[in-house]
């Protein structure tokens, strides 16, 4: 049973009674006992389907190539890659000198460092300018809290240099001996300060040369393409400052580029003599512009490629004769290729009718050849050479899915759903070849919808476990995204959040009046914000949906957006609003997926968690899934599952994560009535 202490939470004359605040106690014996009571819980009501779930595990293993390689890049006078050994977890990161039949180097070896711990991962890498010195910054717990340590990759010696209780943002000056590095602030876990580390010196000397002191910014530091200038950049969800520094004088001050502005989004890099802006001054779908290095200011700002109301300008790379931007229209992103000559532009083509395209690794300027990636819900991860010049590709890899797995087995869809305000919500669908559609196929709609975040139509060999035994796999590309420009994500946030949930309301109706599915065969999943749309949809429609899971989901919104201690609520108010406000706080009440809970009927719910999660605390998975507990009226299946050693990625490793996508794979299955 589950204690009640209840705890009264007042604002704005508003007053919520909680019976489970008592579940934040983090240390608490009797919070971590309830946990494992509700994984018990949950092992016992699944222990028919334990062998299937494991039968599902080794399938989705079965899919990888244990001996996998990425595609190397260059960098100097070095190929990078990263490798896979035969039935290990974590990655091997190496690189060859001069050529690809070269003798390789091996940098670093994650299996042997992840030897005695339950979570492991490297967050992030970075390589000396004179490529002798590896920094790497490891996580043993999953809540972003990383140590940074030092290699020389000539010697292999680990050096003495430990930097505790840091983020993973790493960058290297010019001088190959001179480290920046970010710290986030130790409650929140706001990353708000720069430090600068000289290899072989004490690190309790290390110098402070920024700190973001407003809490609703958070500031990072990277080395340009042209490695020209280290760059700290403060930004925020509506705006952005960036502050450069010569990499060759690593002990100088940073300038700033253009000084903040409400609702000014601006990303620059290094071009020759000039800097390239990407701004929406005046572009709510952003243009591109340059100016002088030594005149920032707007007046000496000249337009390269204009605001357009129907493309969305997004991420851009330079080379030596030509700029290649990311164009997204009609949900669908573009990569087109424009010479500084003044020659003609073309795009790439892509003929599937749902996919994502996007840029690669191009640290090389003086090129001729683009890198970019392609995929699509049939197509696995695929790498491309593209000749800017003679307009030729070569593909270098396509990922290798294992198990008989055949592209032409399998069809896709781009479909449009009416939303109830005449908005047409786009629909990605895969499915197996020969589904009828009669409306007794079992579909899972996927949904995130927050923060600008496009969810494009990719491939994810797991999901082959599901469509293989019937399932129709959907993504529903919400407002609150950015699939169709700027404005797409505007009408999903703050006051217009609940487009983002009807929006996917009016997805799962045309894919029943459509006759894709049924309402008894209809099941949504959404994960951290995704979490907080299934959530939504639980209370709004529950009787759409068969089953729902609900990954780490962010669903007690009102308590998490009053207490400015929690890592992320400050950095969000311009996402969700402002609770302090009144308006804001009587509008997300009236939607917070644990606030709404009702005596009423609900589908069936796995709810998941991770103890050591620093985006989505624990405690909000358990309080919702505790509340729905005591109200719901109805006899369907409800699990909390909460992962006692990971945070919010999950488990570490390539392997052990899909522990986890075997448990939610086999709950939706039993559901489906699909048991084998």
């Amino acid at each position: 049973m589950v204690k009640k202490i209840s705890t009264k939470l007042e604002k704005h004359g508003h007053t919520r009674v909680d019976n489970y605040y008592w579940l934040r106690e983090r240390e608490s014996a009797d919070v971590i006992s309830y946990l494992n009571k509700e994984n018990d819980r949950a092992a016992k009501e699944m222990a028919h389907t334990r062998e299937f779930e494991e039968r599902l595990f080794e399938e989705i293993k079965g899919r990888f190539k244990q001996t996998d390689m990425s595609v190397p890049y260059k960098r100097d006078d070095y190929y990078y890659y990263t490798r896979y050994a035969q039935g290990k977890e974590y990655p091997i990161y190496a690189r060859k000198r001069d050529a690809l039949d070269r003798p390789e180097e091996i940098m670093l070896d994650v299996n042997a460092l992840a030897e005695g711990h339950e979570f492991f991962s490297v967050g992030g890498t970075a390589v000396s300018s004179g490529q002798d010195t590896l920094a790497y910054a490891v996580d043993i717990e999953g809540r972003r809290i990383h140590t940074v340590h030092l290699k020389n990759l000539s010697t292999r010696e680990i050096l003495p240099d430990v930097l505790p209780t840091v983020t993973e943002n790493l960058a290297w000056a010019n001088d190959n001996k001179t480290l920046f590095y970010g710290k986030q602030d130790e409650t929140t876990l706001r990353q708000f300060q720069i430090y600068r580390h000289v290899v072989g010196t004490d690190p309790a000397m290390d110098q402070l040369v920024y700190q973001e002191d407003d809490e609703t910014f958070v500031a990072y530091i990277f080395k340009t393409k042209s490695k020209k200038f280290l760059m700290i950049v403060s930004a925020q969800t509506i705006s952005r400052e960036y502050r450069y520094l010569d990499a060759d004088d690593p002990h100088g001050e940073f300038k700033i580029f253009l000084p903040r502005e409400r609702e000014h989004e601006y990303h620059i890099k290094h071009f020759h003599d000039r800097f390239i802006i990407r701004t929406n001054d005046h572009a709510k779908n952003f243009r591109l512009l340059s100016t002088p290095m030594e005149k920032p200011e707007r007046k000496h700002w000249q337009e390269i490629i204009p605001h357009r109301d129907d493309v969305y300008l997004g991420d851009f790379e330079l080379f030596k004769d030509y700029l290649v931007l990311e164009e997204r229209t009609r949900g669908l992103t573009q990569i087109r290729i424009v010479p500084w000559s003044g020659g003609e532009d073309h795009y790439l083509q892509f003929d599937e009718p749902a996919y994502r395209a996007s840029l690669g690794a191009n640290l090389e300027f003086d090129t001729v050849t683009l890198r970019f990636e392609y995929t699509s819900m049939k197509t696995p991860q695929s790498i491309y050479d593209y000749n800017m010049a003679t307009r030729q590709k070569a593909l270098l890899k396509r990922e290798e899915i294992l198990g008989g797995f055949d592209p032409d087995h399998y069809m896709t869809e781009r479909l449009f759903a009416r939303a109830n305000d005449g908005t047409e919500i786009p629909i990605s669908i895969l499915y197996r070849k020969g589904m009828e559609r009669d409306g007794r196929s079992s579909l899972l709609l996927y949904g995130y919808g927050s923060y600008g975040l496009s969810i494009d139509a990719a491939f994810a060999s797991p999901r082959l476990t599901l469509v293989d035994r019937g399932f129709i796999f959907a993504i529903a590309h919400i407002r609150g995204g950015q699939e169709m420009g700027r404005q797409w994500y505007e009408d999903g946030k703050l006051l217009k959040k609940k487009n983002t949930f009807e929006d996917f309301i009016a997805c799962a109706e045309f894919l029943i009046r459509e006759k894709f599915t049924s309402t008894e065969k209809l099941f949504a999943m959404g994960r951290s914000a995704g979490g907080l749309l299934v959530g939504a949809i639980s209370n709004m429609r529950p009787d759409l949906f068969k089953g729902i899971v609900a990954e780490v989901p962010f669903v007690d919104v009102m308590t998490t957006m009053l207490d400015a201690s929690i890592p992320l609520t400050t950095g969000e108010y311009d996402e969700w609003g402002d609770p302090n406000q009144k308006e804001y706080y009587e509008y997300m009440l009236s939607y917070s997926p644990y606030d709404n809970v009702e005596r009423k009927a609900y589908p069936a719910m796995l709810i998941t968690g991770g103890l050591h999660d620093s985006q989505v605390q624990y405690w909000e998975p358990a309080k919702w899934a505790a509340k729905l507990r005591e109200l719901k009226t109805d006899d369907n299946r409800l699990l909390l599952k909460t992962n006692m050693e990971a945070g919010h990625g999950g488990a570490s490793g390539r392997f052990r994560r899909h522990h986890e996508t075997a448990f939610s794979y086999v709950f939706l299955l039993d559901l489906a009535g699909i048991r084998q």
